[in-house]
């Protein structure tokens, strides 16, 4: 992380904003963002992230994944398709790491309780989760600024476990390396299992 904060800092602020498509407020020299519907405010050019009442934010995973955009993602408008892990430069090299990290978790976390899924996923209104006509239960909704992902559930059976599916939208790619993109789905998975345990207790890792 001291090494992107060493980046970040020699940064053209202005040029951050145009390329990230984030609002930048030179008065408070902050960006200003959300990640998993929660407002957040990247202070710069000493890198420090802030939640809406001006509280450090703690998570370390957030704040990383954060910080790399902010040095090396690009926003562009999304295009209308959405592609699997594999479609994502180097995805193909890393989908193993990515299957276990992130899809696997997804319907072992979820995929046993589907109304519990749709639950959380229909309740957070700040995700702007949408339904989608595909598995058990799947909706596209954004993680982090004009960025979306896509959650697929099937619910298992006697005979075949659950599973799942994660897509992006086509703007992803840009924003974010296959590595980042991975990382990106285990903290999307850990908020929402932690609101599923706050609002419906009994969900597991």
């Amino acid at each position: 992380m001291l090494h992107y904060k060493g980046i970040y800092q020699t940064l053209d602020p202005a040029a951050i904003a145009q390329r990230c498509g984030l609002p930048f407020d030179p008065e408070r020299s902050c960006f200003s963002l959300r990640f998993m519907g929660t407002d957040y405010r990247a202070v710069f050019p000493d890198f420090e992230l802030n939640d809406s009442t001006g509280k450090a934010v703690q998570n370390l995973g957030e704040k990383i994944l954060i910080l790399h955009y902010l040095c090396e993602g690009t926003y562009r408008k999304y295009q209308g398709k959405q592609c699997s892990y594999q479609e994502i430069p180097w995805g193909e090299v890393y989908y193993q790491n990515f299957k276990g990290r992130c899809i696997t978790r997804l319907a072992h976390t979820f995929g046993k309780d589907i109304p519990r899924f749709k639950c959380i996923m229909e309740k957070n209104l700040s995700l702007h989760a949408e339904p989608l006509a595909q598995g058990d239960a799947g909706y596209r909704f954004e993680f982090m600024s004009g960025l979306y992902i896509s959650f697929l559930l099937w619910a298992g059976d006697e005979e075949f476990p659950p599973s799942a599916q994660i897509l992006f939208d086509d703007n992803v790619r840009f924003a974010f390396t296959a590595e980042d993109i991975a990382y990106a789905g285990e903290l999307i998975i850990k908020r929402l299992k932690d609101q599923a345990s706050v609002e419906h207790p009994g969900v597991k890792a």
